[in-house]
Formats: C-alpha cells, structure tokens, sequence
C-alpha cells in the first residue's frame, strides 16, 4: 500500500468569525465548531456545554486534566476517511491521499470519570516532558450534563467522539491547501518484498495496544481492540488514522490520538525500509487482564512473526504493572521461534530509581530501550492560566494528597504530565 501525506504548516491559531486555514494561521469560530459537534447524539446528551481556548508554545499557559490530543487531518484522494469506522464509514485506509494540518493539534479536557489523566504545560520545566508543548493546541473543554458520575463510560465516550469530531472539523479546512510538504510512504506484499529487498533482515513492528477494560480502551476500525485477536495491519493503515486512543491509563505513558497517528516507531522504521531492512508489517496484538486471554494473544504474536519469516521484531507496550506480563510473553514467546526483538517499555522504578523497573521479566528479554523513569519527582511552577480545572490534581496518577500546593505549584511525579514516558519513544527521556 502507498499512502501520500501533504504536511500544511499551521503557525498560528486565532479565533474568528469564519473558520478557515490562510497562510499558514488556522482561523477558528467556536460557534461553528460547537454546532458541528452537537449534530452527534451521544455528545447533546452528555455534554452540557464547550467552552474553547488556545494554547500556543511558549506562554505560562497549563491545560488540566487533558482527555485526548489529536492531529486534525482530511482524506483528499483514495478510499476511507478519516477515524474510519468512528467518524467515517468502515473502508479501509492508508492509501491515497491525506493533508495533515502539522503543528497544531486538537486536545480534550475538562472534568474527568477516573483518575488517570494528565497535564500540559506550555512553558516551564514541564513543557520540557511533554512534545504537546511545542504545538498550537486547540483545546475543547467539556461540561458534563448533570448526573454524568453515575454514567462514566456514556460521558467518557462523548468527549472522546467530540475531540475526534472537532479534528474532523479542523482536518476538512486543509482540503484543498496547497501542502507545504508531502511524503510517500510504501511497503510491499510478502512474496514482492522478497523478491525486490532479498538480501534484507525482515523486520516487523508488533504494536501492543491497552485494551484492559474500565476505561483502559484502544479503537481499530471502531472496534475496541480487547474485542478483537492479534492480527496484521500495513503501517500506513496506522499512520491514516486506523487506530484511535479510548483509555484513562497514567499520563505519561498514554497512547494518545495523535501518538498513534505519527507513531515513531512506524516513522522510523520507514526511514530504513529498503536501505538496511525490509520492513514486512505491523502486528497488532491486545493487553489482556486474565491469563488464559495474555497466553492466547502472545501466542498468536509469537505465531505470526514464525509464519512471516521475520528475522527481527520492535515490541512497544501502553502502561505499566500488568502490562508488563503481556510485554514479556510476547517477547520471549517471539525469541523462541528464532526472531531478535527490541522491546520498548517505561520504568515505575521509584522515586530514588532504585525499585525493580517492569513488574515481569525474562533473560531473553536482553535488548531494552525505555521512555525514562514515571515515578520520578518534579516541581511545576504557577502558571498564569488554567485551561480546564486544577480540581483533579491532588488525585490523578502521579499525584498525591497536598501536590497543588498553595502557592499554585504542583509537586508530583512524572506521571501527571501527558506523554513524559511514552512507550513509543515519542519523547526525550530515555536511559542508557
């Protein structure tokens, strides 16, 4: 499959009384974007009201308790569309052409079911944890309609329909922009990589995605991915939006939206498909809380990379502690059928480091590559603004009875803060 994105450039966002994207400013009217999101019935049942702010780099800006980040995109040429069987029709995406409205995104808050959210900081020793704080960000703040804690997964289930309707929205301005920049992006059936890139280590990607249940929720096609056994997708299948963020897990290791759809681990190993490896795939498997249902999702991973040939395998979780059971069975069941693997995790080692880093392992487990330490400590100062509500501060994970302090600082671990640890790599922090 090949697939073309034409990245347009968004420098700036500003509010107006027309919504359109001119010379590389997005110019938005909240009024019109509301009413779009009120046309979704689960959303004008469960949402009383939006309100809507800007966040750009740089300000002392803080937005809390953040739902979802998104990057607005539209499908120009070929079949699909965007957020395809959530938004649009089921058909399967990743090929033709898509623009992509780079440097910006779409990020949720607002009041929030569980505890497991997180923040952005615009500026600050936190904005340097966080790669949110270096875009123009769009933020749709959610009022619950009265009654919505006894129907948590109904009101969860409609801010997350409204951010994706809202990227919708924003995505479908870039239709016909000019991109400032496009990209093609192809791989080939099994039989033709062989023949065309033979002398090549066949590599593949197995992407684990949360699906434990409880708000702790992956969308493929629509379809939550605890539903579903391991399987194959083509890695432009991912990069158009074929799988979606629905879970709560801590801040700093959740899968967003958009961390799905500029995935680093499928960028990356594009940028060495046909020069020193051929890369087959993406295998697609589930994070499962019971035992019977871990053994027959690794199993089945463990089966796919034997049946494929492959002679190397990139392994990325979401979340810690149970996860890491699935992270380890995959990993040696794929070792034993003779394929390398390279495993990317985070650490919950403590605040002093000192503690045992996943909750599983294994001796086969020997290539390690980690997001940083989400346990660790950190001092975010008093910003001037509040995007959303600092109410949740003292309870997400990460956080603790006293962490808003006073004087507006917030003492916390790394965990609060959206994207610090992500186990794609889609950050900084790394160890070595």
């Amino acid at each position: 499959m090949k697939l073309e994105l034409g990245y347009i450039q968004i420098k700036d966002i500003q509010f107006s009384k027309e919504c359109k994207v001119d010379n590389g400013t997005l110019y938005v009217d909240p009024d019109a974007v509301k009413a779009y999101l009120y046309e979704d019935d689960d959303v004008k049942a469960w949402v009383k009201d939006f309100g809507f702010d800007i966040a750009k780099p740089g300000e002392s800006v803080r937005i809390t308790p953040v739902k979802d980040v998104i990057e607005p995109r539209v499908k120009v040429e070929g079949p699909g569309g965007v957020f395809p069987g959530v938004i649009s029709k089921v058909e399967t995406v990743g090929s033709g052409k898509t623009h992509v409205l780079r440097g910006m995104a779409v990020v949720t808050a607002g009041k929030i079911v569980g505890f497991q959210e997180g923040i952005i900081d615009m500026s600050g020793p936190g904005a340097e944890y966080t790669p949110f704080s270096k875009l123009n960000n769009l933020v749709v703040v959610a009022e619950p309609n009265e009654g919505y804690q006894d129907h948590k997964h109904e009101y969860e289930h409609a801010v997350r329909i409204a951010g994706l309707r809202a990227a919708t929205y924003i995505g479908e301005l870039g239709r016909s922009v000019t991109p400032d920049e496009t990209a093609v992006f192809e791989t080939y059936g099994i039989k033709e990589g062989l023949e065309k890139l033979p002398n090549l280590p066949r590599v593949a990607y197995v992407h684990m995605l949360q699906s434990q249940g409880l708000l702790h929720d992956t969308y493929v096609y629509g379809v939550d991915a605890k539903r579903s056994l391991t399987t194959i997708l083509c890695p432009t299948e991912t990069m158009d939006g074929a799988i979606i963020s629905g879970n709560c897990v801590s801040a700093c290791d959740k899968n967003t939206t958009y961390h799905h759809q500029n995935n680093p681990v499928v960028a990356n190993l594009f940028a060495a498909h046909g020069k020193t490896l051929n890369y087959v795939c993406n295998i697609i498997t589930n994070e499962n809380v019971y035992l019977a249902d871990k053994q027959r999702s690794s199993d089945w991973t463990a089966k796919l990379c034997r049946l494929l040939d492959l002679d190397g395998a990139l392994v990325s979780q979401e979340g810690f502690g149970n996860p890491d059971t699935d992270l380890i069975m995959n990993c040696k069941k794929i070792e034993l059928q003779g394929v390398k693997t390279v495993i990317i995790t985070d650490e919950y080692a403590g605040q002093d480091g000192k503690s045992q880093s996943l909750a599983d392992a294994d001796p086969l487990a020997d290539a390690v590559v980690t997001g940083g330490n989400a346990n660790e400590v950190i001092i975010l100062p008093k910003m001037d603004k509040v995007i959303g509500t600092l109410d949740y501060v003292d309870v997400i994970a990460g956080g603790h009875a006293g962490s808003l302090r006073p004087d507006g600082t917030i003492e916390a671990e790394l965990q609060v803060i959206t994207g610090a640890t992500n186990e794609m790599g889609f950050n900084r922090l790394s160890a070595r």
